[in-house]
């Protein structure tokens, strides 16, 4: 697993494009930190094995952060230029959050549209708790990943193929109005109905 982190991490470095990662990636990441840690904690702590397990994590999590860092800003610019998560070159949990970004991004050209055209937005807010560092979020993604499956399963998100008005969702929210290439997320009843419609497809966020 070091050699893969490596081959990310140099890559990303050399190359100012985005490079892609396994959907996998960070979950094997995790899971060999948490053998390092394991393996220091069997052995004598004035032994060489633990000064080499000790250097060998430093690395780790020093290729970790910048390799975090630079995906980051890597996919912001990426999404910010194509309007889309580009999901074929993300890990499971980079996808998710970039899809947010998308809705973020085509909500608020809608929310600055429907100002300028004197029309009210009714505005949803969710807030969540965030680690202090994108190495606390990889170290928290465990955790995480129960409650955003709830939530995929009660949701669904779409990219719309044509313009519609606004709808009363299944939730008994006001959605929309959306037009062609807009992507967001609905209730699943409401989703389905559109897809039926082909007002909309289906959005792959896993």
């Amino acid at each position: 697993m070091y050699d893969q982190l490596y081959a990310a991490w140099k890559r990303e470095i050399e190359d100012p494009t985005l490079g892609g990662l396994a959907p996998d990636f960070y979950i094997k990441l995790t899971e060999y930190l948490a053998h390092i840690k394991e393996d220091k904690g069997t052995i004598d702590k004035k032994s060489v094995k633990v000064a080499l397990l000790e250097h060998e994590a430093r690395n780790v999590e020093r290729m970790l952060q910048e390799l975090l860092n630079m995906r980051y800003k890597k996919i912001l610019k990426t999404v910010t230029r194509l309007h889309r998560a580009p999901i074929e070159l993300l890990t499971n949990e980079e996808a998710k959050i970039a899809q947010s970004a998308v809705c973020f991004e085509n909500s608020y050209d809608q929310f600055v549209k429907n100002i300028l055209e004197g029309q009210q937005t009714p505005i949803t807010v969710t807030i969540t708790q965030q680690a202090n560092s994108p190495l606390q979020i990889l170290q928290t993604q465990k955790q995480e990943i129960k409650p955003q499956v709830h939530v995929i399963q009660k949701r669904l998100t779409l990219r719309f193929v044509k313009n519609i008005p606004a709808i009363m969702g299944a939730d008994m929210k006001s959605y929309g109005p959306f037009v062609a290439e807009d992507v967001a997320s609905l209730p699943a009843l409401n989703a389905q109905i559109l897809v039926k419609q082909g007002l909309a497809v289906l959005v792959d966020v896993s």
